[in-house]
């Protein structure tokens, strides 16, 4: 008998937290850790965007540095794994002194060089792909038969890529929200598992106490 009275009040303090009372708290759970999941990829675009932008300025130093940001922030936090950043203004202008250095082999080339440089240049803002179109194109008016372009075997466009990968789970406050949310389901589950339990065990071994 007092062993039927024991397991009909754990029911009963069981009982006392309700299931939709979970429930409820694991929703709001769920868009708390939402919202964090969600402030965690924005200042990954953010720091992304930094680094296209120093890319755009030509400062090698600032890219490098915003580049070494956001692989950092990537890494410590989740929900930030992005593609990739393509370094490209970076990858033209490098493309554009190579075809340069390839036109300026003697001294009437380097003359022909300043006079198409002279010509491209006010044209386009920076060495970019209609740069280095424009550079071949007027540089065979000056020089006939020689394109610098196909003397130039171009840089490799993986080095200007890089793609950053996020862990599965951080200890910020996303991870620490979704971590609430885990348990709390977990309470569900095993509030659940364990009312079943107790009433098929008070139905079955104590039925007749």
């Amino acid at each position: 008998m007092a062993q039927k009275r024991t397991v009909r009040r754990t029911i009963k303090n069981i009982q006392r937290v309700k299931t939709w009372q979970l429930v409820v708290l694991l929703i709001l759970m769920g868009f708390v850790s939402a919202t964090f999941l969600r402030l965690n990829n924005v200042g990954m675009v953010q720091r992304r965007d930094a680094v296209i932008a120093a890319d755009k300025q030509g400062n090698a130093e600032a890219t490098r540095n915003r580049v070494l940001d956001l692989q950092r922030y990537v890494s410590a936090h989740m929900n930030t794994s992005q593609n990739d950043v393509y370094l490209s203004a970076q990858y033209e202008r490098d493309k554009a002194a190579l075809v340069q250095q390839a036109a300026a082999s003697g001294e009437s080339g380097e003359v022909i060089n300043a006079k198409v440089d002279a010509i491209c240049k006010p044209q386009f803002s920076g060495y970019n792909q209609g740069y280095v179109q424009c550079f071949a194109r007027e540089y065979a008016k000056y020089a006939p038969g020689h394109d610098p372009v196909s003397q130039v075997k171009m840089p490799d466009t993986e080095k200007y890529r890089f793609v950053f990968t996020s862990p599965l789970w951080s200890p910020d406050f996303a991870g620490f929200s979704l971590l609430i949310c885990v348990v709390i389901v977990a309470v569900i589950i095993g509030r659940v598992f364990a009312l079943g339990v107790l009433r098929l065990l008070l139905k079955s071994k104590y039925q007749d106490i």
